[in-house]
């Protein structure tokens, strides 16, 4: 007799220490996270970005002029900016607007309220001494830095801690300028700038002893993935031929380290060709790609990926799969970041709860790229490898309108979460069909997890609102509980959120076959002897065998 006397307690109190212990959100994440009344009422159209760098003096100073358009009256604007930095003038119109600051934020209040659907502008200037990063790309700001020879070497991180640590914008993911930017850097005339889209051109101040260099993005660009990165750069250039056609590649590297990253950064074309394979066409052709090399490690700005991996395969000399040799067989942080321009770029989160849809994505393209050039099997391998680095100390999706970003789980969690997804899809056509959907119907828009949930679960043709209840937001791994009692099978799920239901593959005496468990006990008869049940090990979940009751008497 099979008794089911197993503790629940225990796993429903998981959920009670899985949030967050920061408690409850301050004032000023409630305005950085949420589309306040002062946000809503407007959106941005362009940013026109004007920064000067002045190394010497780790200062900047410089200016914004925000187009927008007005979607409602309104006379009270929230921007925000980041202490040390400070405001100095607004203009609007040609007059000056008032202004008051709150912390990170300020409040401009104009004249007149401003009518709703019309275009219109706003001036910002402003200055300082930027938050200097601390831990980039992590914990960010301007990081001042010197390379090998003594040259400046500088660059702007801004993910999580936000683009308004080094310049003033509506720091929130829901709204990008829907007409790109243009970014103009002024850096000292020994030095090159390099930041998003295209160059267009370079002034030379000769008496200031200063270079401007403009660059321009033509599409939507999220304000974390802006960026700046001032060294004595070289570069060079090649032509991919991509699936929308001819697409402009631009490296930048310090002198001493050409001939590595030439020979590095031929993962560049590799990373392409498979992810538009796996993805749809590379979304910012008008914008190009390039690779920077910089001083932390590196990260997915737009159009503009930085690159700080040593020109070795892995991620810094260690394996971002433990225990799966293929980890270490291409370079982790051109492959991880370039995914971002995808996933986190083009598809791009309204809310910081939910960067799992940047993060987990990347983390399974990874799989994905190894899977195009060394097969299925090693691609599962390096998934699978992945979950050594799974915590499961707090859940995936943050905390709405406060910033808050979910647990570091939503790497390889996230991916491990979609590889089962896609097993239970069980049709790599149809998968491979969702991912470039969701990249063309969602082309260049920023998304909830519930979008991203509905879509994949309308063209699976399968619900799967409980599989992501279940791996997005608890700390469990659902459990499958099973009892062999001759040709009998038992079994049922355990550790899960209710109502959980996710069809399982299962080899029986080295057969495969599909149980849709519950958390209600099943059971099934096979036509011999069940000598072995082992379930397919592309499910993230537990196995656990039942303890029965001995009889006695």
């Amino acid at each position: 007799m099979l008794c089911r006397k197993l503790s629940l307690v225990l796993i429903i109190l998981l959920l009670s220490f899985s949030v967050f212990a920061q408690g409850p959100p301050t004032r000023q994440e409630i305005l950085r996270g949420t589309i306040t009344p002062e946000r809503a009422w407007w959106d941005v159209q362009h940013y026109d970005l004007s920064v000067q760098f002045i190394p010497s003096e780790r200062m900047i100073k410089g200016s914004n002029v925000i187009t927008f358009k007005t979607l409602k009256p309104g006379s009270r604007m929230q921007i925000d900016l980041q202490t040390p930095l400070a405001i100095t003038k607004v203009t609007h119109s040609g007059a000056d607007v008032k202004f008051e600051r709150e912390g990170n934020v300020y409040w401009l209040t104009f004249d007149k309220e401003i009518p709703a659907g019309v275009e219109d502008k706003v001036s910002i200037w402003y200055e300082g001494h930027p938050t200097v990063a601390v831990n980039p790309p992590w914990t960010g700001g301007v990081q001042w830095g010197r390379d090998d020879l003594g040259n400046w070497f500088i660059n702007t991180t801004c993910e999580g801690i936000g683009a308004s640590i080094w310049w003033p914008n509506k720091d929130i993911g829901y709204d990008e300028p829907d007409h790109g930017m243009n970014i103009n850097i002024t850096v000292p005339e020994d030095l090159v700038d390099v930041s998003n889209g295209r160059l267009t051109g370079v002034d030379h101040d000769a008496q200031a002893k200063t270079k401007t260099f403009h660059w321009k993005v033509v599409n939507p660009i999220n304000n974390y993935g802006v960026n700046a990165n001032i060294g004595n750069y070289v570069s060079w250039t090649e032509k991919y031929q991509g699936i929308a056609g001819p697409l402009d590649l631009t490296y930048y590297c310090l002198p001493q380290q050409k001939e590595a990253a030439m020979r590095t950064f031929k993962e560049v074309p590799r990373m392409l060709k498979a992810y538009e394979y796996w993805f749809g066409k590379y979304p910012w052709y008008e914008d190009g790609y390039k690779l920077v090399t910089v001083l932390y490690p590196g990260m997915e700005h737009q159009s503009s990926v930085t690159y700080g991996n040593y020109f070795r395969n892995g991620y810094r000399e260690r394996n971002p799969s433990p225990g799966d040799p293929i980890g270490m067989q291409f370079d982790f942080i051109i492959v991880h970041e370039s995914a971002h321009e995808w996933w986190g770029n083009n598809i791009s989160m309204r809310d910081a709860a939910d960067m799992w849809i940047h993060e987990g994505f990347a983390n399974y393209a990874e799989s994905l790229f190894v899977e195009y050039y060394w097969g299925k099997q090693a691609g599962q391998d390096y998934v699978i490898g992945t979950r050594h680095n799974i915590k499961n100390d707090s859940p995936i999706i943050g905390t709405y309108g406060a910033n808050r970003e979910g647990s570091g789980d939503m790497y390889s969690k996230g991916g491990n979460m979609l590889h089962t997804i896609r097993q239970i899809v069980n049709d790599d056509a149809k998968w491979r069909s969702i991912l470039q959907g969701l990249q063309r119907d969602f082309y260049h828009q920023t998304v909830t997890t519930q979008q991203v949930e509905s879509y994949i679960s309308q063209h699976a043709g399968v619900d799967l609102g409980k599989v992501f209840d279940q791996y997005l937001h608890t700390t469990k791994v659902p459990r499958l509980i099973y009892e062999v009692q001759g040709n009998k099978l038992m079994f049922w799920w355990d550790n899960v959120v209710d109502g959980f239901d996710m069809p399982v593959k299962i080899s029986i005496n080295g057969k495969d076959m599909w149980l849709k468990p519950t958390q209600h006990e099943q059971t099934i008869t096979y036509p011999t002897t069940i000598n072995s049940a082992i379930p397919d090990r592309n499910f993230y979940i537990d196995l656990t065998k039942a303890m029965t009751l001995t009889k006695t008497g």
